[in-house]
């Protein structure tokens, strides 16, 4: 054993939960370095815990050693979707790794999760670029590997420095231009407008399974009009803005999208970019992402990198990403294991 003592987070400790998210940030620039270990700040992060908003209980722990903080948890359980699915996290701070503490720690999460009823865990595990595909080499894959966890899709993180070339934007947009005649191309900040809520969470969470899956196991998420008012407000309170393009169709539909939230750093995130399968191969998802890129740079002339994540057997979105001029920082491996 190692030592470690285990209690749940209280979010609303401001003392023990900034402790909890530094030990959590030091894991992850310590697993892909400094540089692209892009996290969402102190006050983000407390609202997202303290007003859960998006169908999910979330559940923390702190792991003390010598009374110190040393090792952090996260059990999070869908409550509306993929019920028999539990997500888990462990991070040790690099000065106490190799001690046990993060198997000690991963042992009190998937307790946590057999006793809520969930029998398949995903875990997100994070490493350096030039680790590779799977991973090789990194010390937090061999932890997942030799804990049970299977290899399921392997994610490239990419960032596009801000401001992008204006020229290389136009050329996209003019090239894609006469492949999607007859849709209109809408953009806005902030909350979805009602008259497009519905569509747009309908194509919205059709990602979860329309995106590369690999080997992980997952379901279409609910499609809710009031869970979306409330991650809307959440993220509001997070200090966030949401950006927009979508495509609509000619009967007003919504079968392309792509989002960016930017927060109180200057690091922009993209959420999503997806053309619903029938309306494919009108370039609609160059056209959706060349839009909204510029919609953020007018509304925010602060943000100096957008990051993305795409599966890396995605070859058609990372060859739009490619031509915009993202490049590669860091790779993560999505991860699952059933509980016998």
């Amino acid at each position: 054993m190692s030592g470690l003592e285990v209690a749940r987070l209280d979010p609303f400790d401001d003392a023990t939960f900034a402790l909890w998210h530094a030990t959590r940030a030091a894991a992850l620039e310590d697993a892909v370095g400094v540089a692209a270990a892009q996290v969402y700040d102190l006050a983000e992060t407390r609202v997202q815990w303290q007003e859960p908003s998006d169908g999910k209980e979330r559940v923390g722990y702190v792991g003390r050693a010598g009374g110190e903080v040393v090792a952090v948890g996260v059990l999070v359980l869908p409550q509306r979707d993929n019920l028999t699915k539990a997500f888990v996290e462990v991070a040790v701070a690099p000065a106490h790794q190799r001690r046990g503490h993060g198997r000690t720690m991963l042992e009190h999460v998937e307790a946590a999760a057999v006793a809520a009823g969930r029998s398949l865990l995903d875990a997100e595990v994070p490493w350096r670029h030039e680790h590779g595909t799977d991973g090789t080499g990194s010390r937090d894959v061999a932890f997942a590997r030799a804990a049970g966890f299977a290899l399921g899709l392997s994610d490239v993180q990419r960032w596009l420095d801000v401001p992008a070339d204006a020229v290389l934007l136009d050329a996209l947009a003019a090239e894609a231009a006469p492949h999607h005649r007859g849709y209109e191309l809408r953009s806005w900040v902030g909350d979805v407008p009602d008259e497009l809520a519905e569509g747009w969470l309908v194509l919205d969470a059709s990602l979860a399974t329309e995106a590369p899956t690999g080997d992980i196991e997952v379901e279409d998420p609910d499609v809710d009009v009031a869970l979306l008012r409330q991650i809307e407000a959440n993220v509001a309170r997070q200090g966030r803005t949401s950006f927009h393009t979508v495509a609509l169709d000619a009967a007003g539909t919504v079968v392309a999208y792509s989002m960016i939230v930017h927060g109180r750093s200057t690091t922009a995130f993209q959420w999503g970019t997806l053309v619903h399968r029938d309306h494919r191969g009108h370039r609609l998802g160059t056209a959706v992402k060349v839009a909204n890129h510029r919609l953020l740079e007018a509304e925010r002339p602060d943000v100096v990198r957008v990051s993305t994540w795409n599966a890396e057997v995605n070859d058609h979105m990372i060859g739009v990403n490619d031509r915009m001029g993202f490049r590669p920082v860091s790779r993560m491996g999505e991860f699952q294991k059933r509980l016998t």
